[in-house]
């Protein structure tokens, strides 16, 4: 089993043009400046209703939201770990073959690869702001995602462990068992 560890970056910002702003400089990062090879990034907002909406996200190409042509990675796994409702705002079901038990897979595992007390701080610290900015990338990257996401008021940063094969594993099943069942 191949664990690889990333770092799960949530930054808390007072309004989603800022979040959308430091989006698209980590995106930056990545297609500019090729600095991150890898890395799903999700932006969420918190609607006047009180619910949370996932507004834009990324998931590498090479990793599991692309292999299942779903768009689903450990970004938005975490996302909808913390706020399970944030996949229905998000239109992240509606858009998948299987969505929810692929969603239902990968958020189980980003949920796995930390610790209770993790998931809840994240979550608090999401519950702080107008709209957020969620970032899984590499570990070695971590200094220079930090630095893309200046606008935020708060940026916190936890470990996630995850084996990406048996992630893709897991989403295949779900979408296989979602077929054969004609969800």
């Amino acid at each position: 089993m191949a664990i690889d560890t990333f770092l799960a970056y949530v930054g808390v910002y007072g309004d989603v043009a800022d979040a959308e702003g430091d989006y698209e400089l980590v995106k930056d990062l990545h297609t500019e400046v090729g600095l991150i090879d890898a890395y799903d990034a999700a932006v969420v907002e918190r609607r006047a209703d009180g619910k949370v909406k996932i507004r834009k996200k990324h998931e590498t190409p090479t990793r599991v939201g692309g292999v299942l042509g779903g768009g689903i990675g450990l970004a938005t796994g975490l996302v909808v770990a913390i706020f399970p409702f944030a996949a229905i705002g998000g239109g992240i079901l509606a858009a998948t073959t299987g969505g929810g038990a692929i969603l239902g897979a990968v958020a189980g595992h980003a949920a796995a690869g930390m610790s209770r007390g993790d998931l809840k701080d994240l979550g608090e610290q999401l519950d702080a702001g107008q709209a957020g900015l969620v970032v899984v990338a590499v570990s070695d990257m971590g200094a220079k995602v930090e630095l893309a996401m200046k606008k935020a008021e708060k940026v916190e940063k936890k470990q996630i462990k995850a084996d990406n094969a048996e992630i893709e594993k897991d989403a295949q099943e779900a979408e296989s068992e979602a077929k054969a069942s004609g969800s």
